[in-house]
């Protein structure tokens, strides 16, 4: 059986950024079957000016270098600007803080679980511009707050269908539509402190000292089954401003 200190010891992990290593072989899920950062390629080759929403830390960005000349990214979550700043500056890529100003400057807009306000994007894309975003879905790990007894992460409906027609509704005509729903596993109890702690939308009032009982039994589940199995839910939608 664990010990008091190892159970304390795995829920004080902390992490910086939107990068999860840590979680290597202590979470387990499938991924969507689409590649996110292949579709991202693929419309970024020809592209002159790129905007991607809600960079984090600007990792995924990263990968898609080349990248085009224009590329601007924007990130508004104070913990990670400096580290956006300081991985994509070698790049040329600004990171600003809030969305621009302006209008017809992009060929394509990225927004991996990020935010979709479609107003701004039909705004910001020149015609023919394409907006490419992954989604979390309003049923993502449900039964993580079901398991601690917290309320729903998402007050409303948030899904591949709604994202679709508030595109619609800016003006954008939606080319591509997909929703699934992988399971995620968690091996140990901290992995899902992390999760939490990282991830603080999911549960808003989050900390172990509130969540200590629940956390305990759930501590005793994973222990007695070898892991805590979860549905995530993931959507895409691509658009083009015709």
């Amino acid at each position: 059986m664990r010990s008091g200190r190892q159970y304390e010891d795995s829920i004080g992990e902390r992490a910086t950024g939107w990068e999860f290593a840590w979680l290597d072989g202590r979470h387990v899920g499938s991924e969507p079957t689409w590649s996110y950062p292949h579709l991202a390629r693929t419309l970024i080759r020809r592209a002159i000016g790129l905007l991607d929403l809600d960079t984090g830390s600007g990792e995924l960005l990263a990968e898609l270098c080349p990248l085009p000349p224009h590329t601007v990214a924007v990130e508004s979550w104070t913990r990670n600007v400096a580290v956006a700043r300081e991985r994509l500056t070698p790049y040329g890529v600004p990171v600003l803080t809030e969305l621009p100003g302006g209008e017809n400057e992009f060929d394509v807009v990225l927004s991996r679980h990020g935010r979709l306000p479609a107003a701004d994007i039909a705004r910001l894309l020149r015609r023919g511009g394409r907006v490419l975003s992954q989604q979390v879905g309003s049923d993502d790990l449900t039964a993580i707050n079901q398991a601690l007894g917290a309320p729903p992460a998402y007050p409303r409906r948030w899904n591949a269908d709604v994202a679709a027609g508030t595109l619609g509704e800016a003006g954008l005509q939606v080319t591509d539509v997909r929703e699934e729903k992988p399971v995620i596993t968690f091996r140990d109890i901290g992995a899902v402190v992390r999760q939490l702690r990282d991830l603080p939308w999911q549960i808003r009032d989050f900390s172990p000292q509130r969540y200590a009982d629940e956390l305990s039994r759930l501590d005793s589940f994973i222990r007695l089954h070898g892991g805590f199995t979860v549905t995530a839910h993931r959507f895409l939608v691509e658009a083009v401003r015709p």
